[in-house]
């Protein structure tokens, strides 16, 4: 037997490497019965790679884990899994076609007493589990015509009907307002009372606050500290997400660089003028961007700045509001016409989105320009190449040439090309998303050089990013929030001022 003094969950010295990339160095958590334990950290600190641990979908490398003081089942026996654990994703596991009472046995549906597959009796045991964890949804509803907070609901009942009594929530505010997002946290509330037990994932410290009894940060893949929420001020949080002392001094680097010519910009024409633009992710939004000026774009997962990028880039049709690009209307919802008006993007996923695999660098590098390599749309081979051959040099694309399939290149050099093409076309606007992400060291900075050089030629760039390097190159950060701009930050901000924008703990460090 175990002493009832056992964590629920005790995790020690958990670390994960995916070839050279340490993902998690050193990865702890204990989380006590009934509590409400919030785990946070910046993008990239390991926090999805501890719950794919958490949840048996990958083993470590090294540390244990522990439910109840016993160690954790085989990762093959998935049912044990299922009886200690859960995990609420922000994309629904619930399959949107079948009813909720299907979705809550599926697999496992009850038979009737010969055997057979008893429709009544699903229904009556779906109705007992909803009455018994007092989640209001009818069992013959259609999973899909669900609003987001019942089909979490649905999900969380799924897992509790299994035995689990310890559930992650992973992002789950992300798509709720803030009535849904209340009552999430009321349910919450009355399922810990009946002996649940959350870890709850958010990028908005104002929930941990509100939700939480204890938090553990995790920052560059390693555990910072475990501590009752009531103990742990929120600049405190903060600081511990950022890690401030190194980022001082890469701050203070990166500000001499831009204050320097940021006064000769502030009288630049304006390249792009945006006003009151709304979508269902972001709404009534007002940036301008102009000549040589590099603006950033921040905030967390669900606060609508990729979307709002995308839109710029001919992505998305906005639902009311203007964009400008040189006084012309910009094209939206057409990305060849975003294109001829003179906007360069480096989209959000290079794999779908940026890079035709099947191609050689040389066509993927000049795909945008084709028209104005050749006349009448003939392109002479001899053109292209020394066209992209030329691309490759001034990026430092590490290849063989131009022929060189673009599936054997590194992410980093993969992504070089697609900035290469955003290039390309000699954009007046370029709009560039997460453009570091997923690449080694070297190859940020290369990436973040064409940023600088881009600016120096005249070009208007938007940054979208959740990188605070990218961000630092930036003259200034504009903060969404729930699709709202919230704060605007000047080139030289501290880590923790632009954080606390971003999870929406306004006051703390404006000043």
């Amino acid at each position: 037997m175990t002493s009832p003094a056992a964590p629920l969950v005790e995790a020690t010295g958990i670390a994960k490497r995916y070839g050279p990339t340490v993902a998690l160095a050193d990865g702890r958590l204990t989380v006590r019965a009934g509590e409400s334990h919030a785990l946070v950290g910046r993008n990239g600190a390991g926090k999805s790679t501890l719950v794919t641990v958490l949840t048996g979908l990958q083993a470590p490398d090294a540390g244990t884990l522990l439910f109840d003081g016993e160690p954790a089942p085989p990762l093959g026996d998935r049912a044990a899994w299922r009886a200690k654990v859960a995990c609420v994703y922000q994309k629904p596991t619930v399959v949107p076609e079948l009813t909720v009472a299907e979705n809550l046995f599926i697999n496992r549906q009850p038979e009737s007493r010969r055997g057979f597959f008893s429709w009544k009796k699903l229904r009556a045991e779906a109705e007992r589990l909803l009455h018994t964890w007092d989640i209001h949804v009818d069992p013959d509803a259609r999973t899909a015509d669900l609003k987001v907070e019942d089909r979490q609901m649905v999900e969380i009942a799924r897992a509790l009907s299994q035995g689990a009594r310890f559930i992650v929530l992973d992002e789950p505010t992300a798509q709720l307002d803030n009535k849904e997002i209340e009552r999430l946290f009321a349910r919450m509330r009355s399922l810990q009372d009946s002996g649940v037990t959350f870890l709850f994932i958010s990028h908005h410290l104002q929930e941990v606050y509100e939700v939480c009894q204890t938090v553990t940060v995790l920052r560059d893949a390693r555990w910072i500290t475990t501590a009752p929420v009531a103990e742990l001020p929120r600049p405190a949080l903060v600081e511990a997400m950022a890690g401030e002392v190194v980022a001082e001094q890469a701050a203070a680097a990166a500000e001499a660089v831009v204050e320097q010519d940021g006064a000769q910009r502030a009288g630049a024409p304006v390249v792009l003028d945006v006003r009151g633009l709304t979508s269902d992710t972001y709404a009534d939004v007002d940036l301008t961007v102009r000549r040589g000026e590099v603006v950033g774009l921040a905030g967390s997962s669900g606060s609508g700045k990729i979307n709002l990028a995308e839109s710029l880039a001919g992505l998305h049709t906005p639902t009311s509001g203007t964009a400008r690009l040189d006084g012309e209307p910009l094209p939206f919802g057409d990305v060849s016409a975003a294109l001829a008006a003179g906007v360069g993007c480096v989209p959000r996923d290079r794999h779908d989105q940026g890079l035709v695999t099947g191609m050689s660098i040389g066509d993927n590098a000049t795909m945008s320009v084709l028209g104005r390599l050749g006349r009448y749309g003939f392109v002479g081979t001899d053109r292209k190449r020394a066209f992209a051959r030329d691309l490759i040099e001034r990026l430092d694309i590490h290849a063989e040439g131009p022929d060189q399939p673009v599936s054997d290149l590194s992410g980093g050099n993969a992504q070089k090309v697609v900035m290469a093409r955003a290039l390309a076309s000699d954009p007046r606007l370029l709009v560039l998303i997460n453009p570091t992400a997923g690449v080694d060291v070297k190859s940020k900075e290369s990436l973040l050089r064409r940023v600088d050089s881009a600016r120096d030629d005249g070009t208007a760039v938007l940054v979208v990013s959740d990188e605070l390097d990218d961000l630092r190159r930036c003259d200034r950060v504009l903060v969404l929030f729930h699709g709202r701009v919230v704060a605007e930050h000047a080139a030289g901000w501290h880590d923790h001022e632009l954080i606390a924008s971003i999870e929406g703990v306004q006051g703390d460090h404006h000043g």
